[in-house]
């Protein structure tokens, strides 16, 4: 007996949906949210920025660096890069996707009008950044709120 065939998986578009977002205080701070609905699996927006020379890398405050590969970075820090908005999340709704030197950002499941957007952030930057302080994003704050 033959193995059925693998349907392939649809390849994902890599061109962000033009969805309308907005920039408005979060509980992290300022944050990302969703005017419209955005379905499960769509390109929401591209997280941009200039190129850091490796000596840069390494003496950069900015909190908004995003590392593409060993070789490139992208400090993220102007205001004009509203994917900088993005806060972290411990259960997120959004993905980072590195695609050809570039990072795009995608939503893991559909995502509702006036949610925020989050990604986690990895483990280093979260112990190092987030964890001092106490993470604030919802599904922690639901634990602190149940605990307390």
């Amino acid at each position: 007996m033959k193995a059925p065939k693998k349907t392939p998986a649809p390849r994902r578009s890599f061109t962000p949906g033009g969805y309308d977002l907005k920039v408005k205080r979060a509980a992290a701070g300022m944050g990302l949210f969703a005017n419209e609905a955005i379905p499960k699996g769509a390109c929401i927006i591209e997280y941009t920025g200039r190129t850091l020379s490796k000596d840069e890398e390494y003496t950069a405050t900015s909190r908004y660096l995003f590392e593409v590969s060993s070789r490139k970075t992208i400090d993220g820090s102007p205001r004009w890069n509203t994917a900088r908005y993005i806060n972290h999340s411990c259960r997120p709704n959004c993905e980072p996707e590195i695609h050809r030197g570039r990072v795009f950002i995608f939503a893991k499941r559909a995502i509702k009008p006036g949610e925020e957007l989050a990604y986690n952030y990895g483990p280093a930057y979260f112990k190092d950044f987030i964890e001092p302080h106490g993470c604030r994003c919802v599904k922690c704050a639901a634990k602190r709120a149940a605990t307390a």
